[in-house]
């Protein structure tokens, strides 16, 4: 019966990064992400190999997110208040760079991911169908997008290490390359190291609306 207690706890213990690793992944995220904006906005839509690092951005954003709220005591409903917050003021610059009010930014797209984590581990089915189903039209890679987390998720809660990988490749699919996948070797890589990386929550945010300001800006004097 012991041993039995045992494995269970076992399987039931979530695949962890260590902190300093999921603060290096998000950072190294934000940067291709960076990239990938100047591509878009500067450059036209395409250039090379900042596009392609920028197809691996979105799947580490979100399996760090999805081991970060896979952790035991995590914190859905602050997670959630603090993404919306920032979501919400990063959305006008986002609109005045991109050209348009949607897609939503990505702050929200994770917005969306952890509802419906949320009506999941409190069996809200209302929310489950609102988040689930209807809000993902409005946020990047929709479905599929919203899938990566959730599935990841229950991946490093559950120890299915091959449950992310279907969201991976159907992100795969909707790209129409293979670049998502890379984010398993840096994630793989990355995490096999103790890695001593302080946590600037804050300066993650206002990075992230500073540079949308600045495309916001570099955007509208091109117009």
């Amino acid at each position: 019966m012991d041993q039995q207690d045992a494995a269970e706890r076992v399987a039931a213990t979530p695949y962890t990064l260590g902190s300093g690793a999921r603060e290096l992944l998000k950072w190294l995220a934000l940067v291709m992400m960076t990239g990938d904006h100047v591509a878009k906005v500067v450059f036209g839509g395409y250039l090379p190999v900042a596009s392609e690092l920028g197809r691996v951005a979105f799947p580490l954003f979100a399996l760090v997110m999805a081991c970060n709220l896979a952790q035991p005591g995590a914190d859905l409903g602050k997670s959630i208040r603090r993404l919306l917050f920032w979501g919400v003021i990063a959305q006008p610059v986002h609109a005045l760079a991109f050209g348009g009010w949607l897609p939503v930014n990505i702050l929200l797209s994770f917005v969306v991911a952890a509802l419906v984590i949320l009506a999941l581990e409190r069996q809200r089915a209302w929310l489950l169908l609102l988040a689930g189903g209807v809000l993902p039209a409005f946020v990047d890679y929709q479905w599929i997008g919203v899938a990566v987390v959730v599935l990841g998720w229950i991946g490093f809660r559950r120890r299915l290490w091959w449950l992310p990988l279907l969201g991976l490749a159907a992100l795969c699919w909707h790209n129409g390359n293979g670049w998502a996948l890379f984010s398993v070797p840096v994630l793989l890589a990355v995490g096999r190291v103790r890695w001593t990386v302080p946590r600037w929550r804050w300066a993650f945010y206002v990075y992230y609306v500073g540079h949308l300001a600045l495309l916001a800006a570099y955007a509208q004097l091109l117009r």
